[in-house]
């Protein structure tokens, strides 16, 4: 904990920890020998074992100062919601950062303070235990209405099948929760995985993506951001910022 806390002031304070821990880089999509979700190592040691949420609150702490204690995350895209997403995608996508598949150099000094594959377990318990906040960070132009249609139109055709009708997502298939995620997080991550940048992603996804211009991502990221799953969404005032 005192490691966890000191970590947590340190970034607090502006500190060039990313620096002082440059994360380490495996091969990803541009590898022809790279699999997206190969079942070994530290992630199916998470996966294998049941989370203690109560003690996925503690690991948890040094995530609140990007997160909110919340899991709310911030709605100008910075930092993404967590709160309600899948154990499994969880522990697949810090499992990547702290390995190297994925780069995040500003979380990756974070991921390394989780101890070994049971607390993995226990903070993606614990995120996932947490109700979605709908006061998130939605496309807010004035054509709204006319993006969320088009975006709506595109979501139905080649996302609804993997993503859900409310953006649930699939806990077995690994594919995240997308409801209540802020607009421009989703916009970022989507025109990553189009451009080769997101090196962990799923390649059915990039095949997808990859045909899409600007304004396409624009319009089903608007879209996305509106959607929301019944009986994950928090009441009104439940969520703690």
């Amino acid at each position: 904990m005192m490691k966890k806390l000191a970590i947590l002031t340190a970034a607090l304070l502006g500190s060039s920890l990313a620096l002082a821990q440059p994360a380490p880089k495996q091969a990803g999509i541009e590898s022809q020998g790279y699999q997206w979700n190969a079942q070994a190592g530290e992630k199916i040691e998470a996966l294998q074992k049941k989370g203690d949420i109560k003690n996925g609150e503690d690991a948890y702490e040094v995530c609140g100062a990007c997160h909110l204690p919340s899991g709310a995350g911030r709605p100008d895209g910075t930092f993404p919601q967590l709160a309600g997403q899948h154990s499994t995608v969880l522990i697949k996508q810090i499992a990547d950062i702290r390995s190297g598949l994925r780069d995040n150099p500003i979380m990756y000094p974070f991921a390394k303070t989780l101890t070994d594959p049971q607390e993995l377990a226990d903070v993606a318990a614990y995120i996932n235990s947490l109700c979605i906040p709908t006061d998130h960070g939605k496309y807010d132009g004035p054509d709204a209405a006319v993006q969320i249609a088009k975006g709506h139109d595109l979501f139905e055709k080649e996302c609804k099948d993997c993503h859900g009708v409310n953006g649930q997502g699939d806990k077995e298939k690994f594919y995240p929760v997308i409801a209540g995620q802020h607009y421009k997080y989703l916009l970022r991550q989507m025109t990553d995985i189009r451009d080769g940048k997101r090196r962990n992603a799923n390649p059915d996804m990039v095949k997808i993506i990859k045909k899409y211009d600007d304004s396409q991502l624009v319009a089903i990221s608007a879209f996305q951001s509106s959607l929301v799953m019944p009986g994950a969404m928090c009441k009104a005032g439940a969520s703690k910022k």
